[in-house]
């Protein structure tokens, strides 16, 4: 007995290393193929059909139709073009004055988009965020979520009537003495009011992702921080901003991969031939070139050179972006 228990008792009785001659290791089990998890999660597989068939039906086989900026395409020929022209609808808009013109506008109309538009939901959110009345927040989430569900054609309809010379606008300029201002009919101001609706529009509704992401930050923290002495902004910088940083990083990167799409449709329904100087934009000149002129291989040849751009503006910010704040996209 007494042998038996000082046995039991020596430190490598329980060992599983010492049982015996072979290591004793737990196998995992082999990993499933993804046949094998098709099969069992095919009702999960499934609702990714209709989006898959989105992007290949209308975002992937039309890149296809990019094989006409390098072949002379006549309407009502082939639908690929007829003959192989290289790059000379490159250097055509490469040799011409007006499309650095428009693309100069876009760089600017863009820069300015996003140097507005991109950091007003965050501050909004956090704002909203700090709202303690739930009847006062949701009542001005309401009212800024609302400009976004308006057509694009109401938005452009109101921008037009509120600053047409017989509109609201004027009629306080000429209240306070002073003159009234073709607001749509002077490149000058076309910049200004672009942005100003494009950030009416789309600010509210850019802040639900960011209170979303507030709600993951930890209660404990913004607890630890006033136990330090933080204040409120102190909290917002230290706790509520570092919280949102991934997120913030994700949008921008995405962001700044449609720098160069500036709003077609906006565009298209408030500029006029008197504000092209500041308003021309090269999807804007795409569609005169393309469809109004019939010029559709120079268009396509344009069109190409504008997503280039963009593919190397999303893979430079997503480098920046991982090599400097450790979040990218992948």
């Amino acid at each position: 007995m007494s042998t038996t228990k000082a046995i039991d008792a020596s430190p490598d009785a329980g060992d599983p290393r010492r049982a015996g001659p072979g290591p004793a290791r737990a196998h995992r089990p082999p990993g499933r193929t993804w046949r094998q998890a098709l099969r069992r999660d095919w009702q999960l597989y499934s609702l990714a059909i209709l989006p898959l068939l989105f992007f290949v039906v209308f975002r992937y086989l039309p890149m296809l139709g990019n094989v006409i900026a390098f072949r002379k395409f006549r309407p009502g020929g082939g639908v690929l073009g007829e003959e192989w022209v290289g790059l000379r609808y490159v250097r055509m808009f490469l040799d011409d004055p007006s499309f650095w013109h428009v693309f100069t506008n876009t760089v600017v109309l863009g820069a300015l988009t996003l140097l507005f538009c991109f950091p007003m939901p965050i501050v909004l959110a956090l704002l909203l965020n700090e709202l303690r009345g739930r009847r006062v927040k949701r009542f001005v989430q309401s009212v800024s979520y609302l400009p976004h569900f308006l057509s694009m054609v109401v938005v452009a309809g109101l921008v037009m009537e509120l600053l047409s010379v017989d509109g609201p606008v004027n009629q306080v300029l000429r209240a306070l003495g002073d003159d009234p201002i073709a607001f749509l009919q002077e490149a000058g101001w076309f910049r200004t009011i672009y942005v100003s609706s494009e950030m009416w529009q789309t600010v509210g509704w850019g802040t639900i992702i960011y209170l979303a992401a507030l709600t993951t930050v930890d209660d404990q923290l913004y607890e630890a921080a006033r136990i330090d002495g933080a204040g409120r902004w102190r909290q917002i910088w230290h706790v509520a901003l570092p919280g949102i940083r991934p997120t913030a990083v994700t949008l921008l990167i995405l962001n700044i991969g449609t720098f160069m799409a500036v709003g077609f449709e906006k565009v298209l329904l408030l500029y006029n031939p008197l504000t092209y100087p500041t308003a021309d934009v090269i999807s804007t000149y795409l569609y005169r070139m393309g469809i109004i002129s019939n010029s559709f291989s120079y268009a396509a040849a344009i069109g190409l050179f504008e997503a280039l751009i963009g593919l190397g503006l999303v893979l430079s910010a997503n480098l920046i972006s991982r090599r400097t704040v450790g979040t990218s996209l992948w």
